[in-house]
């Protein structure tokens, strides 16, 4: 992505814990207020989601500054994703296996952010998201530009035969077990709508193999803390 205009990140390991709902949350504020005061932006200001791995979208407009910053309860309830045209609005979503998705139109401008853990995902969540930056933005996929964060990867993400149910693409059988691919299905819905491949960029970090930089639900189990993405138009 070009980034001229706009910033985007993901925390790891080392930045520690970002939610403020699972795992150790007592330096979590803390723990965003220093990650993003190095980029410029106060994490009084954070746009936030109680996530539900679902597909609601969010088109976050200016009174919604600060929600879910400094308290989970104050969060926008059941959105997996968020949408703006609106500068200095920085978009969160917290991951620790799931997939995160930015979104950038570098011509009107507007972004993104996407929430994809396999539900969100079945539910075509990265289409509905860059539809509703067409339908809202005037966007157009031709110059639409997708990143994906860090996740866990096919390598790792064994599932159930029954996901052959959900999912006609991104499903890999090696050895009677079968695993997920969530890039492939993301970025194919992209692809879908007209994302260029050139467009298209990959962090390729599982989160499951590099368990030791981030974190990881499914290896970590309940008390897992969370990575934060964020991406912000300047």
């Amino acid at each position: 992505m070009p980034e001229s205009d706009l910033i985007f990140t993901f925390s790891s390991r080392r930045h520690q814990n970002m939610s403020l709902s699972y795992g150790e949350t007592r330096n979590s504020l803390n723990n965003r207020r220093d990650f993003l005061s190095n980029l410029g932006i106060n994490h009084h200001d954070l746009v936030c989601a109680k996530q539900i791995h679902a597909d609601g979208i969010r088109h976050v407009k200016e009174d919604d500054i600060g929600r879910g910053a400094l308290s989970f309860e104050s969060a926008i309830a059941d959105t997996d994703a968020f949408i703006t045209d609106k500068k200095n609005i920085p978009l969160a979503i917290f991951t620790a296996d799931c997939l995160s998705v930015f979104l950038y139109d570098p011509q009107t401008p507007a972004i993104g952010i996407v929430h994809a853990g396999w539900r969100s995902t079945r539910e075509n969540i990265t289409a509905k998201a860059i539809k509703l930056m067409q339908k809202i933005f005037n966007s157009k996929t031709d110059s639409l530009s997708v990143t994906f964060g860090p996740s866990i990867r096919s390598c790792c993400y064994e599932v159930g035969g029954d996901f052959s149910d959900y999912f006609r693409d991104g499903l890999i059988k090696k050895s009677k077990r079968y695993y997920l691919d969530l890039v492939k299905i993301n970025q194919k819905q992209a692809q879908d709508l007209g994302v260029k491949d050139k467009n298209i960029a990959d962090s390729k970090i599982c989160t499951f193999c590099r368990n030791q930089d981030f974190f990881s639900f499914r290896k970590e189990g309940e008390s897992c803390g969370r990575m934060m993405s964020v991406i912000m138009l300047k």
